[in-house]
């Protein structure tokens, strides 16, 4: 890891502690589906107004499924979004990735041991 970079799993754990992880990683998958939608309607010059008449919805939907910000959205909307642009939905389960060992870094265990012999003291 170079200098000034976060890991990930730094980041994630971060986000776990302020009990942010959750909202981020929701905000993150809505950001996805938002911009692959918004970039097959693009591919297919769909208006939005055109995509709404295809999911037999109106227009204010379309732009709440578009809202990179706006996380709700139900399965039934995804499924009518997909079939409008002439794609599939798949969603998959998966099992979380175990941690990796961590390596506690120098500067960590001096100043544990530090607090250890301010203690001792």
């Amino acid at each position: 890891m170079t200098k000034g970079r976060i890991s990930k799993d730094t980041f994630d754990d971060f986000l776990a502690e302020e009990g942010m992880l959750e909202e981020a990683t929701e905000i993150a998958i809505k950001r996805v589906i938002a911009w692959k939608i918004a970039e097959a309607m693009k591919e297919q010059k769909l208006t939005k107004t055109l995509m709404a008449k295809r999911m037999h919805t109106d227009r204010s939907h379309v732009n709440r499924l578009l809202d990179p910000a706006n996380p709700a959205l139900t399965l039934n909307t995804l499924q009518r979004a997909a079939a409008a642009i002439d794609y599939e939905l798949r969603i998959d389960l998966a099992p979380k990735a175990k941690p990796k060992a961590r390596k506690v870094k120098a500067a960590k265990i001096a100043k544990a041991a530090k607090a250890q012999k301010a203690k001792a003291a």
